[in-house]
């Protein structure tokens, strides 16, 4: 059972940048893959980002490779989100997720169906 905890999140000016916490409480965080969503009002929930259990293996949705960068802290347990180059299409409430795996991370990981924990989310408005 992990319990996680979205932090980071806030309004901020197209071009501009924020970071992204997730939290973990719980046993062995670094045995779990993570991953990060996000979705828009009235809109479907969208992969943005994953990375394996030790760090080693990252994937990005199109949509945010090269703007985007997903690390993991297992000492601390937790997970970030760094988003850089921000635009109004950016704007989302940003779900973290957790998987027990020990595989490196790919398109499978971008289905939701994949995850078995979620955080609540946290909102991130980008203005025009």
């Amino acid at each position: 059972q992990v319990q996680l905890v979205e932090s980071g999140g806030g309004l901020v000016q197209a071009g501009g940048s924020l970071r992204l916490s997730c939290a973990a409480s719980g046993r062995n965080f670094g045995s779990y893959a993570m991953g990060w969503f996000r979705q828009a009002p009235g809109k479907d929930r969208e992969f943005v980002a994953a990375i394996s259990w030790g760090g080693g293996s990252v994937y990005y949705a199109d949509a945010v490779k090269g703007r985007f960068t997903i690390s993991r802290d297992n000492a601390k347990n937790t997970v970030y989100l760094q988003m850089n180059t921000l635009s109004p299409e950016d704007t989302a409430v940003y779900y973290c997720a957790a998987v027990r795996s020990f595989a490196g991370v790919g398109p499978e990981r971008a289905r939701k169906s994949e995850y078995d924990y979620w955080g609540q989310g946290t909102q991130v408005t980008v203005s025009s």
